[in-house]
């Protein structure tokens, strides 16, 4: 037979979804915590149609600071630093079993390990040491 079951039990459905759904929190903070979540997933229809104001030159300085580049920034940007306007490009020789060690190990494309070892002068340890670091 079935084990007896404590009398605060209540008989029904059982409860879907969590269980800290289902009871209110303990503290005065937490309350305030649960509030400001739950209003961010309700979907609000006074302003539904509107953009939000956003500051674009905060936004750019922000994307400047995380390297991103935020008007015209290439991907792959990172591994050699990019380039600056004005500057001149320099000749770097990379030796051919280095980017085989860099294709290999970092499982990089050809022309990525290139690119990686002239940002980094041709030398192989200082382009891996750069490529990890990242």
């Amino acid at each position: 037979m079935a084990d007896p079951q404590p009398p605060t039990l209540t008989p029904g459905p059982t409860p879907t979804g969590d269980i800290s759904e289902e009871l209110p929190p303990a503290s005065a903070e937490d309350r305030k915590a649960a509030a400001a979540l739950s209003s961010l997933d309700t979907p609000r229809d006074d302003d539904s149609n509107t953009k939000q104001d956003v500051d674009v030159e905060a936004v750019r300085k922000a994307m400047d600071r995380l390297g991103g580049g935020g008007s015209g920034g290439k991907a792959g940007e990172g591994l050699g630093g990019g380039k600056k306007e004005g500057e001149v490009k320099r000749v770097v020789k990379v030796e051919v079993g280095d980017v085989k060690v860099v294709i290999e190990e970092l499982e990089l494309s050809k022309p990525k390990a290139t690119e990686l070892l002239k940002a980094n002068d041709g030398d192989l340890v200082k382009a891996l040491r750069a490529y990890v670091s990242v």
